[in-house]
């Protein structure tokens, strides 16, 4: 039977399923409930020195749904951080560290552009014993004229003195969390961990417009009339997600060996962070879901991860973990890859059969391309498809 525990950073897991910081973990009675359910660690949602600062507004959710089912799978949010006094959050790191001692409690940390806050942060949140940091360089709405989550995430520089201010106090594992609100995630992604990070977590939200509801002509959420751009997460945005993982893990096998990745991208399924683990994931992280379908969620994802691994013969997540990387080529190594296999197979045939094809091969060009006539345009689009 798969065995399901890892050790990341040196935090030791029963399962890779960690609750993504956001209102899953937004105090200590619900994160003691995702400890209880059996998830592997908590991430809390992310806290300031400063949460008087912090002023949410209601509604701050819109929903996108399927016109058919009606299954929400696009999610957006303009919630902000933590709006809980930082002293608060220090009392309930403590009692939920000596209720659980043995279970991986990770605190989200923003702060604005200066050295004395993150370093005051760090200290104080690593001497009441959490067991990591996660660095929020990712949130995309709220806040960015203090110059705090995704505001700072994209820019490099500012990402590597950053880190490196944290690193220099950290006396626990530091992960630095990534926006997917730039052209090339690696930049970030190299900046914090030259300057030391152990880990990289991936994806933060997607910045949005959900939709506009068409009797009021407003955008949505509506705040009095009004919105502001938020973050997209759920379902949805997994494709995304799984392309920004694998440029991470991949430039973490190239260039950072031994350092970790911790995915986030619309998982609700064991199949789903079977994915991300193939694509180098050593963790895989779930907030969207879990306000979808509650913190149980976890045990049907142990039983279908077990399944997975059980059927192609793993017994550990180190087993298969990046297995699904060799497989990415670019564009024209793909073009050479087929050009190769289909010139293996001309061969095979008769000489009478491979030279006909040859002479025929602008012909059957230009039959291809007459059939995109704009008839039956869906069926011609599937059969260029697969699955």
């Amino acid at each position: 039977m798969a065995d399901l525990s890892t050790t990341v950073n040196g935090l030791k897991m029963p399962n890779p399923f960690v609750i993504g910081s956001g209102p899953p973990g937004t105090n200590a009675n619900v994160i003691g409930k995702a400890f209880d359910e059996g998830w592997g660690a908590v991430i809390a949602k992310t806290i300031s020195l400063e949460a008087e600062k912090v002023i949410n507004v209601q509604p701050r959710y819109a929903r996108l749904r399927s016109r058919e089912s009606r299954e929400i799978f696009g999610w957006e949010n303009i919630e902000l951080i933590s709006d809980r006094s930082f002293e608060t959050w220090l009392d309930e790191f403590k009692s939920l560290k000596d209720k659980y001692p043995d279970r991986i409690l990770i605190a989200s940390i923003m702060e604005e552009y200066r050295k004395d806050a993150w370093c005051e942060i760090t200290e104080k949140c690593q001497d009441v014993g959490v067991d990591a940091f996660e660095l929020n360089f990712s949130c995309p709405h709220g806040l960015p004229e203090r110059k705090m989550g995704s505001a700072m995430g994209i820019d490099p520089d500012m990402v590597e003195e950053v880190t490196g201010w944290v690193m220099d106090v950290a006396k626990i594992p530091v992960w630095a969390k990534m926006t997917p609100n730039v052209t090339h995630i690696e930049d970030p992604t190299s900046a914090a961990l030259r300057s030391g990070a152990d880990g990289i977590a991936a994806i933060n939200t997607i910045r949005s417009v959900l939709g506009v509801d068409l009797k009021s002509l407003r955008p949505e959420p509506c705040v009095e009339g009004y919105t502001t751009p938020g973050g997209y997460s759920c379902q949805a945005v997994k494709p995304i997600a799984l392309r920004n993982c694998m440029e991470i893990a991949t430039l973490i096998k190239n260039e950072f060996p031994g350092r970790t990745l911790s995915g986030i991208g619309g998982v609700e399924t064991g199949h789903d962070a079977a994915e991300f683990i193939l694509l180098g994931s050593d963790t895989v992280q779930v907030c969207t879901g879990v306000m979808k379908m509650g913190y149980g969620m976890v045990k049907p994802m142990i039983e279908q991860l077990s399944e997975f691994m059980d059927e192609h013969g793993f017994s550990t997540i180190d087993d298969f973990r990046g297995h699904s990387l060799q497989f990415f080529k670019t564009h024209a190594e793909l073009v050479e890859i087929q050009a190769e296999a289909r010139a293996k197979k001309k061969a095979a045939h008769a000489a009478k059969k491979a030279a006909e094809a040859g002479d025929g091969a602008d012909e059957k060009m230009i039959r291809e391309d007459a059939q995109w006539t704009g008839d039956d345009f869906v069926d011609q689009s599937d059969a260029l498809s697969r699955g």
